[in-house]
């Protein structure tokens, strides 16, 4: 399992360099790993709602899910509506995100001396939230350099945690 993680730590990595240099493709790509996963959840939300005795709601929601996953799937330039979805909730997060460090900045400002970081970053977030709105195109390929950055960091964490149990492996071994 150890040489397993390294080396889908390693493939991670080669596979994030690439997606960081094709943004916009990676970006575009997006969409259709989005229907996956609302394919797979759906479908996993259906199996769970039948195995035990689930809320309307959520079988409801499980099923939408399967939907949208299948057309996103089957239906040619669905899955650019996804991709602006993604970009808007990005948008959205920022904002949001920025808001609530602002506040959380000035309530912490008689108690903690390092208020004004947490303002700074609350104010960036906003802009770049707002920047988001105003700009899709740019949180697109944003977007895009942000999955390849994440398949990096899994890759290594991946590789780190090999190496880890390896190294427990040995020393249990020993002693």
């Amino acid at each position: 399992m150890t040489v397993l993680s390294i080396i889908l730590g390693i493939l991670l990595i080669f596979g994030g360099i690439s997606l960081m240099c094709t943004p916009l493709a990676t970006f575009l790509s997006a969409g259709y790993f989005l229907g996956i996963m609302m394919l797979v959840y759906g479908i996993a939300g259906i199996v769970r709602a039948f195995q035990k005795r689930a809320y309307i709601t959520e079988t409801v929601c499980s099923v939408l899910a399967v939907i949208v996953g299948v057309i996103a799937l089957i239906r040619p330039g669905s899955t650019l509506v996804l991709d602006a979805m993604i970009v808007y909730m990005a948008a959205f997060w920022f904002v949001l995100r920025g808001a609530m460090s602002i506040a959380f900045a000035f309530r912490m400002r008689g108690i903690d001396k390092g208020w004004f970081w947490g303002l700074i970053i609350g104010i960036l977030s906003l802009i770049v939230g707002i920047y988001s709105f105003a700009h899709p195109m740019v949180m697109a390929l944003t977007t895009g350099i942000l999955i390849g950055v994440y398949c990096m960091e899994a890759g290594i964490d991946m590789i780190l945690t090999g190496i880890t149990i390896k190294q427990i492996k040995d020393e249990a071994a020993k002693g």
